[in-house]
C-alpha cells in the first residue's frame, strides 16, 4: 500500500528518521537541512516530493540547489536523489551530468520556472521500504561520500576563495589565483588544485585576460580600497572621455602628448579609447594581476606599459616592482622623465585613483587599520606632509591628486582629469587650479553600494588665486537599470571656508568647574573603557556634551554626538545653560544626510561656519529667537541626542535638561519652549510626543525618578523579543507605534522648518 502524507516535511522527517541512524549515527536532521535544501547527506542531494509527476521539473529544481552551492563555493554532491514519498520510489541522478546546467546562475527560487526542462534517464529508480537489494542500494549511497568537480569561473570565484582563504590562513590571493605565465612561476590552488582537489578542476585558461573579471570579483572592498581598484561603470567613462578630448583639443599645435594613468588597473578608463588616442597612453599599475591583464589587452596598442616587460623580479608579494605610483622610483622612471622634461611634449594625467580613507572607521571594522595605511610610509606622502595641511594626507586619492600638480604637470596647457569625492577642492582646499569643467556621477555604481557623489573634473595647469573661485558647477548623471546614462538636475559645489570648532565651540572654563565628572559612551551611558582623552569637568551649568566634528557625512552618526556628561574620546565641548540655544544649530545640521539621502547630497554637502558673523549678529538681536526655539524642538525629539538621565559613579544624579518630559517639574527645554510660537506642526509634534511618554509610563521598566528622551525610551522602555522565526515581537506595540509616528514627523518638521534655516546661515553648504 502506498504511503500518504499530508506534506513534504512529514515524509522527509520520516525518511531521515529511517535512516540516518543507519547512514551515520551523529548526524543530525539540523546538520543536513542547509542552503534551502530537502538535504545534503555526504555526496547526495535530496529532494523529496508528495509525489513526482514530473521527473523534469524536479531535477531542474535540484540542479538549481546545487548551483547556488557552487557559487558559495559549496562542494557538489555526485548524486542527486529525488524521492517520491507516495509510491517510495527514489530516482537517482549523476550530477557531473548536469554540470554544464549547474554552472549557470538561476534568479528566483529553485522552485520558480522549473518547466521546459528535459533530462536524461535516472541511473538507477531504487524502490525503498519495498526491496531489500534497493534499501541496501540506498544506504551504500547515502554513506558515499564523491562530489562532481567544478569549474571556475566569474560566478563562484569569490565563494571559492573566500573558503579557501577561510580554511587556510595567511594565504594570498597569489597562492589561490597564481601564474604560470610570468617571469616567476606561481601555480596557485585554481591552476592546480591541492586543498580543492576532490570539489574543483584546475582553471585552464591560458592567458591573464581569461579571467580578467575573476580578478574583478576577487577585490573585496578592503582590497579595492587599498589598491585603488576601483572599476569605472562604462557610461561614466563614456563620459569622462569628453573631457580627455576636451584635453587633448588644449595641446599646442606642433606638440606631441601623453596620456598618463599611474592607477590603471586593466585598462578600464582606455578600453573605450580610438586607437589613436591609446597610441599616446602611458599606464601602470601595481596590483601585479592587473598589471598582466594589462601587457596582454593593451600592451601591443599603447604606448608605454610602465613596467613595459616582465623581469624576474617584477613580481614583488603580489605587487609589480617599479610601478608604484607612491615612490620614487616612479617619479624618476627614465619613460615618464623623457617625457615630463620635454617642452615640446603636452602632459593629459587620466586617473581613477583610490580616494577611501583608509583611517576610516569601515578599515577600523574590520581590523585592517594598519595594513591599509602601510601607504603613508610612502615616499611621496612624505613629501606631501611638508607642504599639505591637516588630515588631506589621509587620503590616498589626495597624494595622487597633489603630486600630479607637483611633479607632473608642468605647462598652462597641461591637465589633469580625476576621478574624486569633492572634498579635497571644497573643504580641504588642495589644490588652487584653473576648473575647465566636470560631472557629478554617482558613487553606488563603482562597486561601493554607498550612494554619494564623485566628481570627475578637468584641471589645467594654471594656478589662480586661493579665493577666486568659490563653486564649482557639475553635470550630474545617474545610471539607470539598463546601464545608460540618466541626466539629472546639476550640482553646484560651493567651497567651504571654516569649520565649527574654529566659531562656535565653547571654550570657556569656569573657576567653579570641578574635575571629577563622569566619562559617557556614544549611547550616553557610562564609559568603562581605557582611552580617556577629556577632562570630565562637572558643572551645575554643564547640561550636556556636544560632538559635532567632520566637515562631510562618512559616518555621522559617530561624528554628531549629544551626550549629558563628557564624552569620553572627546572631538567636541560642554554644552553650558547660558548658551547652549545657539550652539544647537551645529547638532541640527550634522543630522541632515540622516534625513536627506539623494546621492548628489552625500559628499556634496558638508558642514561649515561660514555664515558664522550672520548667525552670531542674529543671535546678539534676537533676531532668529524663534528658529533656534524650533531647534530646540527638533534636539528634544531626535533619536541621536543621546542625553539621558542617570546616576553616576561619581554619585551624581544628572538629569536630562533637553527633555519635554516635565513629569518631575520643568526641564530647561521646556521653559524655554514655553516662548515658541506654536503652529500646527509644532502643536502636533508635542501632541505626539504626550502620547509616546503615556504609554512609556505604563512600561514594566518605567522609573518615576527619572528625566526621559526619546532616545531613552527606545533603549530602555521599548522592550522587544524575537520569535521562533526571528522576527521582531515588540513588548508594547502602542509605544513602538507611536514612537514610528514621531520619527517620521520629526524627518518632516526637520526638512521644511530647521534645513531652510541651517543653509541661510551656512551651518550647511
Amino acid at each position: 500500500m502506498p504511503n500518504h502524507f499530508s506534506n513534504e516535511v512529514d515524509g522527509q522527517l520520516k525518511f531521515y528518521q529511517d535512516y540516518l541512524p543507519l547512514v551515520d549515527k551523529t548526524l543530525k536532521i539540523d546538520d543536513i537541512l542547509t542552503d534551502y535544501t530537502d538535504g545534503i547527506v555526504n555526496g547526495n542531494l535530496l529532494e523529496f516530493k508528495v509525489v513526482i509527476n514530473d521527473i523534469n521539473t524536479v531535477l531542474f529544481q535540484a540542479i538549481k540547489y546545487l548551483s547556488a552551492r557552487r557559487i558559495k563555493g559549496k562542494e557538489i554532491p555526485k548524486n542527486i536523489l529525488l524521492v517520491s514519498l507516495t509510491n517510495k520510489k527514489i530516482y537517482v541522478f549523476d550530477s557531473q551530468e548536469y554540470l554544464t546546467h549547474i554552472e549557470k546562475v538561476y534568479f528566483g527560487g529553485a522552485s520558480v520556472k522549473t518547466s521546459g526542462f528535459s533530462s536524461g534517464n535516472p541511473h538507477a529508480v531504487l524502490e525503498y521500504g519495498k526491496n531489500t537489494l534497493d534499501e541496501d542500494h540506498l544506504i551504500k549511497l547515502l554513506r558515499s561520500k564523491q562530489y562532481t568537480k567544478i569549474n571556475i569561473d566569474e560566478n563562484c570565484i569569490v565563494g571559492w576563495a573566500e573558503r579557501f582563504y577561510r580554511e587556510n590562513k595567511g594565504a594570498k590571493k597569489s597562492d589561490f589565483i597564481g601564474d604560470h605565465t610570468g617571469k616567476v612561476k606561481i601555480i596557485g590552488e585554481i591552476r592546480k588544485p591541492e586543498k580543492l582537489k576532490e570539489f574543483i578542476n584546475p582553471y585552464i585558461g591560458e592567458t591573464n585576460a581569461q579571467f580578467h573579471y575573476l580578478m574583478d570579483k576577487l577585490n573585496d572592498t578592503l582590497q579595492k580600497k587599498n589598491l585603488g581598484a576601483f572599476y569605472t561603470p562604462e557610461p561614466y567613462v563614456q563620459k569622462s572621455l569628453e573631457l580627455v578630448r576636451q584635453a587633448i583639443k588644449r595641446v599646442p599645435e606642433g606638440n606631441d602628448y601623453i596620456i598618463l594613468d599611474r592607477c590603471a588597473g586593466t585598462g578600464n578608463l582606455e578600453k573605450l579609447m580610438s586607437d589613436e588616442e591609446l597610441s599616446h597612453c602611458v599606464l601602470s599599475t601595481v596590483e601585479y594581476y592587473e598589471y598582466k591583464v594589462l601587457l596582454e589587452l593593451l600592451g601591443d596598442k599603447v604606448r608605454n606599459i610602465i613596467p613595459p616587460t616582465e623581469k624576474e623580479d617584477t613580481f614583488n608579494m603580489g605587487l609589480v616592482r617599479g610601478a608604484d605610483a607612491l615612490s620614487e622610483e616612479y617619479i624618476n622612471n627614465e619613460i615618464i622623465q623623457n617625457y615630463i622634461n620635454n617642452p615640446k611634449v603636452t602632459i593629459i594625467l587620466y586617473e581613477n585613483p583610490p580616494y577611501a580613507e583608509t583611517t576610516s572607521i569601515e578599515h577600523q571594522k574590520a581590523g585592517s587599520g594598519k595594513s591599509s595605511s602601510a601607504w603613508k610610509k610612502s615616499f611621496l606622502v612624505n613629501e606631501m606632509k611638508n607642504e599639505a595641511r591637516g588630515s588631506s594626507t589621509n587620503d590616498l586619492g589626495n597624494v595622487f591628486i597633489w603630486s600630479a600638480f607637483k611633479y607632473y604637470l608642468r605647462q598652462p596647457t597641461d591637465s589633469y582629469i580625476v576621478y574624486s569625492p569633492v572634498k579635497y577642492w571644497k573643504v580641504q582646499h588642495l589644490i588652487n587650479q584653473k576648473f575647465l569643467g566636470g560631472y557629478a556621477f554617482n558613487r553606488k555604481h563603482f562597486h561601493t553600494n554607498i550612494d554619494a557623489m564623485i566628481m570627475c573634473a578637468l584641471w589645467s595647469k594654471e594656478e589662480i588665486p586661493k579665493d577666486s573661485k568659490k563653486s564649482l558647477d557639475l553635470e550630474a548623471y545617474n545610471i539607470d537599470k539598463e546601464g545608460k546614462l540618466l541626466r539629472e538636475s546639476d550640482v553646484t559645489v560651493k567651497r567651504i571656508w571654516t569649520i565649527y570648532s574654529q566659531y562656535y565651540f565653547d571654550k570657556r572654563s569656569f573657576p567653579d568647574d570641578e574635575t571629577d565628572g563622569l566619562y559617557l559612551a556614544l549611547n550616553g551611558k557610562e564609559y568603562t573603557g581605557m582611552t580617556k582623552r577629556i577632562t570630565p569637568l562637572f558643572n551645575k551649568n554643564i547640561i550636556g556634551y556636544m560632538a559635532v566634528y567632520s566637515s562631510g557625512f562618512d559616518n555621522p552618526d559617530l561624528h554628531s554626538t549629544l551626550i549629558r556628561a563628557g564624552r569620553y574620546d572627546g572631538n567636541g565641548f560642554f554644552l553650558r545653560s547660558d548658551n547652549f540655544l545657539e550652539k544647537l544649530p551645529m547638532f541640527a545640521a550634522s543630522r541632515y544626510i540622516t534625513y536627506n539621502r539623494h546621492w548628489t547630497q552625500r559628499a556634496n554637502i558638508m558642514k561649515s561656519a561660514d555664515g558664522a558673523e550672520r548667525f552670531n549678529k542674529a543671535v546678539s538681536s534676537n533676531k532668529i529667537e524663534q528658529d533656534l526655539l524650533k531647534i530646540l524642538l527638533f534636539t528634544t525629539l531626535e533619536t541621536q541626542n543621546h542625553m539621558r538621565s542617570l546616576y553616576g559613579s561619581d554619585g551624581r544624579f544628572y538629569r536630562n535638561e533637553l527633555s519635554l518630559d516635565n513629569t518631575n517639574g520643568d526641564t530647561l527645554a521646556t521653559v524655554n519652549l514655553a516662548k515658541l510660537k506654536q503652529g500646527s506642526k509644532e502643536t502636533d509634534l508635542f501632541e505626539q510626543w504626550e502620547k509616546v511618554l503615556t504609554e512609556a509610563k505604563k512600561t514594566e521598566n518605567y522609573n518615576s525618578k527619572l528625566t526621559y528622551s526619546v532616545y531613552q525610551i527606545i533603549d530602555e522602555l521599548n522592550t522587544s523579543e524575537k520569535d521562533e522565526n526571528d522576527k521582531t515581537i515588540y513588548n508594547y506595540p502602542e509605544l513602538n507605534g507611536h514612537l514610528n509616528t514621531l520619527k517620521t514627523m520629526i524627518k518632516e518638521y526637520y526638512n521644511s522648518e530647521i534645513v531652510p534655516f541651517l543653509f541661510e546661515y551656512e551651518f550647511l553648504k
